[in-house]
């Protein structure tokens, strides 16, 4: 027994020191030591009694006078022995441990967030509603999104019991299969060497077998492309088995690939969490240092933009710093150069890098490098940012405008869902500031080509900078500054781009241009005082997009006509141009923008248009006829502004042979309604398929705009200043129409103002599906909307504008429950 305890002993100690490394002892090891100390009791009851039995013994211990007594007492002792030996035959054990078993959630350590907890708290009630199983929530690198996924995961060990299994990936990018399936078993305890042996097919059988029997949450962390749960083994989440999958991404598309159309995503800190959060990384010892760093301090954080990436490294690095100039120089560092700042090329443009690099794409790419050609924080119109794309090449050979602005909207909406861009309302995108410091970065070669990209837009030049190599510049942008002219010669023997737009230029000289045979565009619109291109013009002889909007150029030069692979030109508010002649010998245009210009499309003007067999879209104002005007000419207007159309009534019937016409503006001009007739040709073809935005001002002859119906793409509506519109769509003339066509089903903005005889928009309510704004002033009639409580499904994005102000107690509602659903709506004008 003496060699048991012994052995006891060391298996105690064994056992105590894998326990203190947090090791569990095994279930073996613990039956064996509570069968030791049940001998160890009962031997020690064995020796309590030996003394009674040993009196019962006679003849010096060989007989005994109570047989059956001594009997069973030897028996007993013969018995302890026995499993004393067998135990102590079992107590050599090599392994007296294992690792403990995982619990239901291993809290992950994650940092205090700031600004997160309204977004932390839908995403958790979102991922916990019953027919949410599949959840994705996207964003921007470096905006918090694993930050926030850790605070989900941890709160799964709050409602403990809830599921089986919590399970956190990485996914990281080009993740396969296997390595999915490998990670997943390890959390499953499945990873054995039979297991590992196995083909991809049969692990996803051993991963659906075991976790179809529990409720179980999966949460994959950094996806960059779709994950095939089937392929991994992984039982479809669903309303019966109540689990759940989770993950974050940093494109859009990943979401919808995965089966969450409604994802959610996780935006930049708003500026006072974004303080907060510098201020945390910096500390208050260095804020309280001198209290004009503080004042500096929120500089700094401002150029961070919210992204809490930029915010933590930055306020990191700036801990440590407490003088006033050594915060200075890290704004004037920020401001000229972020990438050449401390630790931007370690620790944050890499990071946002990866966005860049899931492109692949090498055209997306550039199209995407282009966006940083623009200022900070600058919204930039969709159009213009496709054409500019069209003509660099970035889209390719297509010859049809309309399918290649399609292929560039595209490309466009894989930047967004890439959250390299943000969207901005309907037709405008920015780049993120620190983004667009990554764009720059890469655009330069790293650092190591800082003049491929020369980029100095909204920054209050002059003059135009000193270029060390100006045969090194492929890109400069320099708009919105303040110069006035540009004399000097520059050998840009390289240059693509070229973007001066929004100075006070005055003067360009035939010198700067002079070596630029690889201008592809040039944008020299919003100068003012700017009224002549110089005649090295001509040179250009890869230009394709010119822009001389709002300037004050008078006519076309005739180097101008020399630009044989000009596609784009904009000549948009040119008040002061005389004429367009010779516009003909463009013979590449297929794009041409008049509007306001003080050439409007009289016959002389048709005639030479009529000539550019490549165009595809005029955009044109006209106060005269449009005679003789041929198929494949008005088949290109796409703009078409009516102006000071008077003298006799303007057959408003000839614009539906206008098929590509996307926007109409006519103003104080006198025209015949289109003949009913000539629409019930075939009332189901509308006429104005493509038309998306109409205005009407100054048009007093119009009592109605029944013709409207055949606009069924129509998204703004602007009518004003016409005192004979008494309704928007008669009842009577819409007779046999509105049983096919349901009006305004694409609209999103109604404005109507200065109509003293309006009475009915429409005469019984409308779904208004997308509608977002209607404002009505100065229409003192107009008592009643065409609205229910079933109108405008996005009401709460939706809003109404009276004016005056004491109108909308006037107003008439369909019912009561209209009225309850709408008076929120309204807002102050």
């Amino acid at each position: 027994m003496e060699d048991l305890r012994a052995t006891q002993h060391e298996v105690q100690n064994k056992v105590a020191r894998e326990e203190s490394r947090h090791q569990q002892r095994l279930e073996a090891v613990q039956v064996w030591l509570d069968r030791v100390n049940s001998i160890d009791i009962e031997c020690k009851d064995l020796l309590s009694v030996s003394p009674v039995e040993l009196q019962k013994l006679c003849l010096c211990g060989l007989c005994t006078k109570y047989v059956c007594s001594s009997y069973k007492y030897g028996k007993k002792v013969f018995l302890l022995l026995e499993e004393v030996k067998k135990l102590n035959s079992e107590g050599n054990f090599d392994e007296v441990s294992q690792p403990p078993p995982r619990s239901e959630v291993e809290e992950r350590p994650t940092q205090p967030t700031i600004g997160q907890e309204e977004m932390l708290e839908k995403a958790w009630n979102r991922l916990m509603e019953d027919g949410v199983g599949i959840m994705g929530l996207h964003g921007m690198g470096g905006v918090g999104k694993t930050t926030l996924f850790k605070k989900i995961h941890n709160k799964f060990a709050e409602i403990g019991g809830t599921f089986d299994i919590v399970i956190w990936i990485v996914v990281s990018q080009s993740a396969k299969v296997s390595k999915l399936q490998e990670d997943i078993a390890e959390k499953l305890h499945l990873c054995d060497d039979l297991w590992k042996n196995k083909n991809e097919s049969d692990k996803a059988t051993d991963i659906h077998r075991v976790l179809k029997g529990k409720r179980f949450v999966l949460m994959l962390d950094d996806m960059w492309e779709k994950v095939d749960l089937e392929a991994i083994g992984i039982p479809y989440p669903s309303e019966v088995n109540k689990c759940k999958v989770a993950f974050t991404t940093r494109d859009q598309k990943v979401c919808g690939e995965m089966g969450d159309h409604k994802p959610m995503q996780v935006k930049c800190l708003e500026p006072e969490d974004a303080w907060e959060l510098f201020k945390n990384k910096v500390g208050d010892n260095t804020l309280r240092s001198d209290p004009v760093i503080v004042e500096l301090a929120r500089e700094v954080a401002q150029k961070c933009r919210g992204l809490p990436l930029a915010l933590s490294v930055i306020g990191e690095t700036m801990a440590s710093k407490t003088m006033v100039q050594e915060w200075e120089h890290a704004i004037d560092v920020l401001t000229r150069s972020a990438a050449e700042f401390s630790d931007m090329e370690n620790k944050i443009l890499p990071i946002l890098k990866y966005s860049y690099d899931s492109l692949g794409d090498k055209q997306l790419q550039s199209c995407f490098l282009y966006c940083a050609l623009f200022p900070e924080d600058d919204e930039i119109y969709n159009d213009r940012l496709i054409d500019y794309w069209i003509c660099e090449g970035f889209i390719g050979e297509d010859q049809v405008l309309k399918r290649a602005r399609n292929k560039g909207y595209a490309m466009l909406g894989t930047l967004i869902r890439a959250n390299l861009l943000t969207k901005v309302g309907t037709y405008l995108v920015v780049m993120h500031d620190v983004v667009r410091e990554m764009a720059l970065w890469i655009a330069s070669d790293f650092g190591k080509q800082k003049e491929n990209f020369v980029v100095q837009a909204r920054v209050g030049l002059h003059e135009i900078p000193k270029v060390k190599d100006w045969g090194a510049v492929r890109r400069m942008s320099l708009m919105n500054n303040d110069i006035e002219e540009i004399t000097c010669e520059s050998k840009c023997s390289e240059l693509t781009t070229l973007f001066l737009q929004y100075n006070q230029l005055k003067n360009l000289s035939g010198e700067f241009i002079r070596y630029m045979q690889k201008l592809v565009v040039l944008d020299l619109s919003d100068n003012s005082d700017f009224n002549k291109l110089p005649e090295q013009i001509s040179g250009l002889v890869s230009l394709q997009f010119l822009d001389l909007s709002f300037t004050r150029i008078k006519q076309l030069s005739v180097g101008l006509k020399e630009l044989k692979k000009l596609t784009f030109l904009n000549l948009t508010f040119t008040k002061r141009l005389c004429s367009i002649s010779g516009i003909s010998r463009l013979l590449s245009l297929r794009l041409l923008r008049l509007l306001w210009s003080n050439v409007h499309g009289d016959a002389s003007v048709l005639k030479e248009l009529q000539q550019l067999e490549n165009l595809q879209d005029l955009r044109i104002t006209v106060s005269a006829e449009l005679i003789s005007l041929d198929q494949r000419l008005a088949k290109s207007i796409s703009t078409l502004y009516i102006v000071g159309f008077l003298q006799k009534p303007f057959d408003f019937s000839f614009l539906a042979s206008m098929e590509n016409l996307s926007s109409l503006r006519v103003e104080n001009s006198y025209f015949s309604e289109i003949e009913s007739s000539y629409l019930h040709i075939n009332p189901k073809i509308p006429c104005f398929t493509n038309l998306s935005r109409l205005d009407i001002m100054h048009c007093h002859s119009m009592k109605d705009l029944t013709w409207i119906l055949f606009a069924p793409n129509l998204v703004y509506l602007q009518i004003g200043d016409s005192r004979e519109v008494g309704e928007i769509i008669n009842k009577e003339k819409a007779t046999n129409l509105t049983s096919i066509i349901t009006p305004f089903q694409k609209l999103e903005t109604l404005y109507l103002y200065g109509l003293p005889k309006l009475e009915s928009i429409y005469w019984s309510p409308l779904p208004f599906p997308l509608l977002l704004t209607m404002d009505v002033e100065e229409c003192p009639k107009l008592r009643k909307l065409p609205l229910n409580a079933t109108s405008v499904p996005l009401v709460e994005e939706f809003q109404i504008r009276m004016d005056p102000p004491e109108q909308e107690n006037e107003l008439e509602w369909e019912d009561e429950d209209t009225k309850n659903r709408f008076l929120p709506s309204i807002k102050p004008y």
